[in-house]
Parts: C-alpha cells; sequence; structure tokens
C-alpha cells in the first residue's frame, strides 16, 4: 500500500512514518511538501490509496488542493491532517470529499483508529464535532444498532437511495455516483435531495454525519 504524507514540516512527515508502519508494515510512504510536488507524485505513482493532507501548504490553499484531488482521483482516500481544530473546517473538508480529518495534536492510537475506519470504508470525525451545538439534531442522534434487514426501513430510505448515501459517504461527487451507479445526474440529485430530507439534515456532510450516529454501516459492497 502507498500512502503519500503532503505536509511542508519535515518532523510531521518523519512522525507520521513511524505511525503508518503501524497502520501496515509493508506501507510505502511518500512525501510531498507542498500541492505541486503532490501532484506529480499522485501523477508518478498511480496506485497511491492513501493521502494524508495538510490544509496549511505554502504554495496553495488546503481546500482547493482536497477539492481537485477529489476530482482528478475520486477512488483515493484523502485524509486532512490539521493543526487546525474547528467545525467550520471539518465540515467543509468532508463537504469537499476527505474521508477523514484528523487533527495533528491526536494520539498515534486515535490517528491509528480514524486510518483504519477509512480504510475499512467509513469516514472518521473527531468525536468533539460530532456533539458540537451547531450539528443538526439528527446528526447528534445516539448510535443504535441495525441489522442489514432493517437498515432501509429504519433509515426510511429506499434501497437506490441506500445505495447514494453509501457512495456519498465515500466521499463520491454527483458525477462518480452517477457512472457508479449509471445513473443520470438529476436522478442521482434528486435522491440527494431525497436523502437530506429524510434524515432532516441541510447538506451532505450532515447527512454523512446523521447515517453514522445513527449507527448505519456501509453494505459491504459498496466499501473500497
Amino acid at each position: 500500500m502507498k500512502i503519500l504524507v503532503v505536509d511542508d514540516h519535515v518532523l510531521i512527515r518523519q512522525a507520521m512514518h513511524g505511525v503508518l508502519k503501524k497502520l501496515r508494515r509493508d506501507a510505502v510512504v511518500l512525501e510531498a511538501s507542498n500541492s505541486e510536488m503532490a501532484m506529480k507524485v499522485i501523477a508518478e505513482h498511480s496506485d497511491v490509496g492513501l493521502i494524508l493532507l495538510d490544509l496549511t501548504l505554502p504554495d496553495r490553499d488546503g481546500f482547493s488542493v482536497l477539492a481537485e484531488m477529489r476530482e482528478r482521483y475520486p477512488t483515493v482516500a484523502v485524509v486532512v491532517l490539521s493543526a487546525v481544530q474547528d467545525s467550520a473546517n471539518v465540515m467543509k473538508a468532508l463537504d469537499l470529499g476527505a474521508l477523514g480529518y484528523i487533527p495533528k495534536s491526536a494520539q498515534s492510537d486515535v490517528m491509528l483508529n480514524a486510518l483504519r475506519l477509512v480504510i475499512s470504508g467509513g469516514i472518521y470525525i473527531p468525536p468533539e464535532i460530532l456533539s458540537h451545538e451547531t450539528l443538526p439534531e439528527a446528526a447528534k442522534r445516539p448510535s443504535v444498532e441495525t441489522s442489514p434487514q432493517d437498515t432501509s426501513g429504519y433509515l426510511g430510505l429506499t434501497d437506490r437511495q441506500l445505495d447514494v448515501l453509501a457512495l456519498m459517504m465515500q466521499g463520491n461527487s454527483n458525477k462518480t455516483i452517477c457512472r457508479v451507479l449509471n445513473l443520470a445526474e438529476p436522478t442521482v440529485k434528486n435522491h440527494v435531495t431525497a436523502i437530506l430530507k429524510t434524515l432532516n439534515v441541510s447538506n451532505r456532510t450532515e447527512a454523512v454525519v446523521a447515517a453514522n450516529n445513527l449507527g448505519w454501516k456501509l453494505p459491504a459492497r459498496q466499501k473500497s
């Protein structure tokens, strides 16, 4: 597994080597100190499977880099690794397709568990963000156990809407969902609108948070 660490601080990149080797002993850790170098590395290593991205880069805004990475490389998991931890940044990163947001201050075991969750097909959101007062009520509900048989009825979504939600939880754009499910873009937009309405949330990120907190897990067929 090839993992790219994008950060302009050499000490952070070195520290992540140790963490990532605990994640996967056979991991090949690549480095980039800015966005230009990061794009070159990804172009040269088409088998990169995971990117850890700092939002504060010397040559470009990290959010724009994240958006470009998700658009150009939709199958590559991108996780934000940032010293800035506030709900606005976390939610914006998730809205742009990040599959996780890990504070640089997090302990190594927290980082490892977060990355394992992402690799298994989930999305990591810092616990303190999940309970933030600005989240909608649906997103703040406590986790509940649901079985494969009652998941559809519990969330109030159709099977096709659950397929769309699963792909949303992986950070996929509407265009990517269209390709994966062989649906027209207006159809996907209608499904997304229905999902937001059913979960009583206002955007895709809040829908992902709500689904996670309601205990719904990605169907095996949708995991990467």
